[in-house]
Formats: C-alpha cells, sequence, structure tokens
C-alpha cells in the first residue's frame, strides 16, 4: 500500500491540480511554437490566435460534460454550475479540437496538419495533467487490495476517507507517455493530415474504456461512465476513417 498525504492545496485556495494543469497547457503552447521555429508551415499569430480560442472552448466544454455527468446533483444545485471545480479530459480535448477547427475555417491553415503537430503534446500534457489529479485526489480508482494500491491521508484529499483504491491516475500517466512514444514515432509516417490525430484520439478512446471499469464514476448509459460513451463513439468514428483513409508514406523530418 502506497501512501499519499500531500496537501492538493498549494496556497491560500490555490490547489496542485490548478497549477499543473495550467502548466500542461502551456506546454501544449510550448510544443507549437517550438514547431514553428523548427519550419512548420504555420504562424506564431496562428498558434496565439488557436490558444485563445481553444483554451476557453476546451475549458466550457469540459465543464459542460462534467455538469451532465453529474446533473443529479447539479440539478439540485443550479449555483454550483458555473465554476471549474470539475472539468474533464475529452471535454477538453475535444471542446479546444472543436474551436481550432472553426477558427481554420476562418483562417488559412489545415486543421488536419495542425492536428497532427499537436497530437504528441496533447497526450504529453494530459500524462501531465494527470499527476495534478494524482496529488488531487480525483479520478481515483475502485478498491482494491493490491501492493500498489494507494490511500490517501490528508483531509483536503477528494479521496479521503474512500480506503486502498487503484492509482488509476497513475495507469493513466504510464499509459500515455507510452502513446506520446508512438506518436513521436509515427510523426510524418501517415497520409493523410490528421491521420497521426486520429490514431492518438482512439488510443486514448481504447485506453478510457477499459480502464474506466477500475475507476470510480456515475453509470451515464448502460452501466458505462460518460467517457466510455465518449470513447466508443470516438472508436466508431476514428478506427473506420484510419481503415479506409489512413497509409503509410516516407517519413518525413
Amino acid at each position: 500500500m502506497i501512501t499519499i498525504g500531500i496537501d492538493p492545496v498549494a496556497f491560500l485556495n490555490i490547489r496542485w491540480y490548478g497549477i499543473i494543469v495550467a502548466l500542461a497547457i502551456l506546454v501544449i503552447v510550448w510544443w507549437m511554437l517550438r514547431e514553428v521555429r523548427r519550419g512548420a508551415n504555420l504562424s506564431y499569430d496562428t498558434i496565439f490566435t488557436a490558444a485563445l480560442v481553444g483554451i476557453p472552448s476546451g475549458i466550457v466544454l469540459s465543464r459542460l460534460l462534467h455538469v451532465i455527468d453529474l446533473w443529479d446533483y447539479y440539478s439540485q444545485n443550479p449555483g454550483q454550475i458555473i465554476g471549474a471545480s470539475g472539468l474533464t479530459a475529452y471535454g477538453a480535448v475535444l471542446g479546444a479540437a472543436l474551436g481550432i477547427w472553426i477558427y481554420s475555417k476562418f483562417s488559412n491553415f489545415k486543421f488536419g496538419y495542425f492536428a497532427d503537430l499537436v497530437a504528441p503534446a496533447i497526450i504529453l500534457a494530459q500524462a501531465i495533467g494527470r499527476v495534478g489529479c494524482t496529488i488531487n485526489g480525483c479520478c481515483y480508482g475502485t478498491s482494491t487490495s493490491l501492493p500498489w494500491g494507494i490511500v490517501y491521508t490528508h483531509p483536503d484529499s477528494i479521496a479521503f476517507g474512500v480506503g486502498v483504491v487503484h492509482p488509476t491516475q497513475v495507469y493513466e500517466i504510464i499509459w500515455n507517455l507510452i502513446v506520446f512514444g508512438v506518436l513521436l514515432k509515427l510523426r510524418g509516417r501517415l497520409k493523410p493530415d490528421g491521420s497521426l490525430f486520429l490514431i492518438y484520439l482512439s488510443l486514448y478512446s481504447l485506453w478510457r474504456l477499459g480502464t474506466d471499469f477500475l475507476r470510480d464514476g456515475t453509470p451515464f448509459l448502460f452501466g458505462l461512465h460518460q467517457a466510455q460513451v465518449i470513447a466508443i463513439i470516438a472508436l466508431a468514428i476514428t478506427i473506420p476513417l484510419l481503415v479506409l483513409r489512413t497509409r503509410w508514406t516516407k517519413a518525413v523530418e
């Protein structure tokens, strides 16, 4: 058994979770600016504008999916609907992607090209974000007797008092880093544009579909969590597209 007694509140009312999520977002922006410096067919203005569009749209959809998932609670506490105390990874990714896709329609860059460049950064940022979840005590797993089970002892932790649980946050950190390596290996080897982003989305969806059986959560549909339902939909879209459209090509530096 592993004990986590870290105070999830860094200072004042600011939690480590928020700080680390902000760091994860900065990593994505840094990554894309780095791609521009390396010769990507994008401008710095495009990156900054995409960030200004993608960050709020990601937060809005992330919060919306969280509220829908826990509607029984929020319907009784409508004053708490507006806030950032609960966010979803899927909402952040899909909301940001939607916002940037709309922006691309009014700009001069190709969304698929952009998505392929940013895909490794997204999964890396998600790995960083799960560090915040680990400290915060959110997104914890079901009860376990395994020797690497974790127990939260700080009273400010969300998982305080739930007992020994699966460290599903750590499981996801490991998976996300593996996917990060896979995406780096596949960069420049797939056509058409957008294929690498589809690989990222399918691998992450496959993970969420399986790992959520080990996570605490609210049944959303047919006994599955909301994330699992979204994962099934994502896989139903991405897998056929990858099979029908994606092809290997000579690696391009």
